[in-house]
């Protein structure tokens, strides 16, 4: 495989919506999703009223690539190689003595599962993006809740949030107005939605006029879908797509064959009959990347067009549009801006015409770096006290280099830089580093251990 990637060798563009396209102010983004789940567990299902009442900062405990191992009620931090490197029952963090009086240095034991990129299992959850992430915060304060009242060893509260994330995510919820989530939304879009930037709408024209095929595909429903892009883009946002599909139901969308999951066309929102192909550009529901590579065969009148995909979240969009579909990924961690190295103005090796945006003022984020986990990329293992620490790359850094053709904080970040910028790729022969732009994380720099593991 060659070493560098260029988007000028792309025919096809695809993006998801949420948290890639359209970017969301964080720290109220999930205070709002940790109530909706909350006031749902606490009126219908009838838990502790004490799950209402959140410390400003209580979200620290949201770390993307956290698993949920539900009997026990504990969330585990993985190493690549699978050994937990950090846990907590509940949200108290376990010493380094319990971690491995519990789990020893061995693989955990449903890791072989889990590193396939099985999220959801009755044993345990993988949180891995942002719209899940403030349920791992509920879910560990109701195993405190449960600890204080009844003293479980076995814990089966999922079956509630499950519940209680499909009250406030189903597909009609935005239309009757029912959970908390859309509600709020709607009424408050500038609180929880970032506007796309010039320089990302300048882009994805330059994009289009390039001739490249432009694709949204989200699981969010039409509806929601909708309200995100008219605010963030403005009402003419389905002149940047060639083909619009929502409910997409990732991963399945990847994995599924086109029986399994057929295309629908929509009348007011309203998913329609089932297609047996895909003929032609447009808005649709649903679908299989089986049927979509078919017509963008047609589109683009070549018989292995190559399609690179971007979004944010590594179990529906990178590892199955990598694994199932063959397709380049870009990766969008927004973990990097929390962890981001400052590269010397006088080792600047490009001018700067050439170089992407790169924003310093940043908005707050309530977990890019948690401080109770530590960073995303690297972690020490657990040791006795005065044993020599090894630094180990996490499960996520490993997926992360292993599915993601590159990673970046955001579209922003390259929407500046001439379309045939030639990007290092991760691959296995190239330095961990390779694949992340602008810059990598501090932490992955041998330089900067010291600095960055407390």
């Amino acid at each position: 495989m060659q070493q560098h990637f260029s988007l000028a060798e792309c025919d096809v563009m695809g993006f998801d919506l949420d948290h890639t396209l359209c970017r969301y102010h964080l720290p109220q983004s999930a205070r709002l999703i940790y109530y909706s789940f909350a006031h749902y567990l606490v009126t219908e299902k009838g838990y502790d009223e004490n799950l209402l009442t959140l410390a400003p900062d209580s979200l620290d405990f949201c770390c993307k690539g956290l698993v949920l191992d539900i009997e026990e009620g504990n969330f585990l931090k993985l190493a690549e190689d699978g050994t937990v490197l950090r846990a907590s029952h509940g949200t108290k963090s376990m010493t380094s003595e319990e971690v491995l009086e519990t789990y020893g240095r061995r693989e955990w034991k449903h890791f072989d599962t889990v590193s396939g990129m099985v999220s959801r299992s009755a044993k345990y959850y993988l949180y891995d993006n942002y719209f899940d992430l403030p349920g791992a915060l509920l879910c560990a304060r109701i195993v405190d809740s449960l600890d204080q009242h009844d003293h479980q060893k076995k814990y089966d509260f999922w079956k509630d949030m499950v519940a209680a994330i499909q009250h406030n995510y189903k597909i009609s919820a935005f239309k009757e107005d029912s959970g908390m989530y859309f509600p709020e939304v709607k009424r408050h879009p500038d609180k929880y939605l970032q506007r796309c930037p010039e320089s990302v709408k300048k882009w994805l024209k330059q994009l289009k006029s390039a001739g490249k095929i432009l694709l949204l595909i989200t699981s969010s429903h039409s509806d929601y879908c909708r309200l995100v892009c008219e605010y963030i883009i403005g009402n003419d946002f389905e002149e940047y797509f060639d083909i619009v599909i929502t409910n997409a139901l990732k991963p399945g969308f990847f994995s599924h064959t086109p029986n399994q999951r057929p295309f629908r066309t929509l009348e007011n929102d309203e998913e329609q009959e089932a297609l047996l192909s895909l003929d032609k550009p447009g808005w649709y529901s649903q679908g299989n990347a089986i049927q979509l590579y078919e017509l963008l065969k047609k589109m683009t009148g070549k018989l292995d067009p190559k399609v690179v995909y971007f979004g944010d979240s590594m179990h529906s969009d990178i590892f199955p549009a990598h694994h199932y579909s063959n397709w380049e990924t870009v990766f969008i961690l927004e973990e990097l801006l929390g962890d981001k190295v400052m590269v010397p103005a006088e080792t600047e090796s490009e001018p700067l015409e050439k170089k992407g945006k790169y924003e310093e003022d940043q908005p707050e984020a309530p977990y890019f770096v948690s401080k109770q986990w530590g960073s995303f990329f690297v972690d020490k293992l657990p040791g006795l006290e005065n044993a020599e620490e090894t630094l180990v790359h996490t499960w996520s850094c490993k997926c992360t280099s292993t599915y993601s053709t590159i990673a970046i904080p955001s579209l922003e970040a390259i929407a500046d830089l001439p379309l045939d910028y030639r990007f290092t790729r991760f691959s296995s022969n190239s330095s961990a580093t390779a694949g992340y732009y602008p810059s990598p994380p501090r932490a992955l720099l041998p330089n900067e251990e010291s600095v960055t593991m407390k």
